[in-house]
């Protein structure tokens, strides 16, 4: 992972609304991991947070013209860099 001052790689959990990131690694395997990248979760992709539920869980991403909801578990094993 090439990364320079201006960048840091975080858990998507911890993006705010309205914040954009690519990702750059999904670490859940099995059934999880095949479930992610086939909903998009897949290292190069841009997301951004356009919502969270009132206690947080889910939250809901925007990526390749659609809308996506998460619940943080699974969002967990998603790691971003923010620009």
């Amino acid at each position: 992972m090439d990364t320079d001052a201006t960048t840091s790689a975080i858990g998507l959990r911890r993006l705010r609304v309205g914040q954009k990131a690519r990702i750059v690694r999904v670490d859940a395997g099995g059934e999880l991991g095949r479930r992610l990248r086939d909903m998009g979760l897949v290292p190069g992709t841009v997301v951004e947070v356009i919502g969270r539920a009132p206690l947080k869980d889910p939250v809901a991403l925007r990526l390749r013209d659609f809308t996506l909801t998460l619940r943080n578990n699974e969002a967990d094993h998603i790691t971003v860099i923010v620009p």
